[in-house]
């Protein structure tokens, strides 16, 4: 088996992301798996994408939910593909040659372990917070570069063996920073990484209001990792850490905060309109940090 086609679940309906990767396989006749992982979803959409079961190779829910690391891990357990292709359930195909442009650079360059394909952002939301940030500050706007940076676990393929040797990091349980640590512990470790241009569309309706709260969440995330001196040389280009850390090493937390504080109200209606300012999310997200750092 060349590709296992690995989808973590949660409270999304993937019937039409399984339909059209299987109309490429069969229509192209590749060879490959898809494995569907439940992570405790609600009822609703257990009986929805239950559906599947005859459509893929393996269909497991789960009965507590376990985390965006360990989820990605356990599909080691249920895959034979020679390399795994991960993609987050919120997304659809964009073109119809998406495995393929995948399994046609594995065979250009057979020495290349980690590949990732970018996404683009459905125009449906293109004016939440959440996806001018994407716009913005993640999504990868070149044709190919080595840059690991560029790396998100929304839409790549990986090599199982390299994957069996540098799993995702479990003890990350908390929302924020698994995929930068992930890419970080790669390319300590020299995995040949290559960034191309061959995105899925992400279709995340996320409001404003909850990605504000999960940007908390993802700040305690790197406020725990701050603390393990051996997450030091992952997180020290962090821009919003970098920033955290010039405040305290100066003493000028307690002055930027005060000076927050003046202005918190302004940037918290800011940041919940339908225009938000990334400038101003930057800032909330450093005061949220410095806050824990205190």
């Amino acid at each position: 088996m060349k590709l296992s086609i690995c989808i973590p679940v949660y409270n999304f309906d993937v019937r039409k992301l399984v339909f059209d990767l299987k109309k490429e396989i069969d229509s192209q006749g590749i060879e490959a798996e898809i494995i569907l992982i439940d992570d405790a979803s609600d009822t609703a959409f257990k009986l929805t994408n239950g559906e599947l079961r005859s459509q893929v190779k393996k269909l497991v829910f789960l009965e507590e939910n376990i985390g965006r690391s360990r989820i990605r891990n356990l599909f080691l357990q249920y895959s034979s593909g020679e390399y795994l292709l991960f993609l987050d359930c919120d997304v659809k195909i964009a073109g119809e040659n998406f495995l393929q442009n995948y399994l046609s650079e594995i065979n250009r360059n057979p020495d290349i372990e980690l590949l990732y394909g970018s996404f683009a952002i459905d125009p449906q939301y293109a004016s939440t917070l959440r996806n001018i940030y994407s716009v913005e500050r993640e999504i990868f706007f070149g044709s190919r570069s080595d840059d690991f940076s560029l790396f998100k676990t929304v839409n790549f393929v990986i090599s199982k063996k390299v994957f069996e040797r540098f799993p995702f990091n479990e003890t990350m349980t908390k929302y924020g920073y698994e995929d930068f640590v992930f890419a970080k512990l790669l390319e300590r470790n020299e995995i040949k990484f290559l960034a191309m241009n061959n995105p899925v569309i992400h279709v995340d309706d996320t409001n404003n209001d909850i990605f504000l709260s999960k940007a908390e969440i993802g700040m305690g995330s790197l406020f725990r990792l701050s603390k393990d001196p051996q997450n030091s040389t992952f997180i020290k280009d962090i821009k919003v850490y970098k920033a955290a850390l010039i405040l305290k090493r100066f003493g000028f937390i307690s002055l930027f905060l005060s000076i927050y504080k003046v202005f918190e109200k302004k940037i918290r209606t800011n940041l919940l309109s339908k225009d938000p300012s990334i400038r101003y999310f930057d800032f909330y997200k450093l005061a949220v940090l410095v806050r824990k750092m205190k």
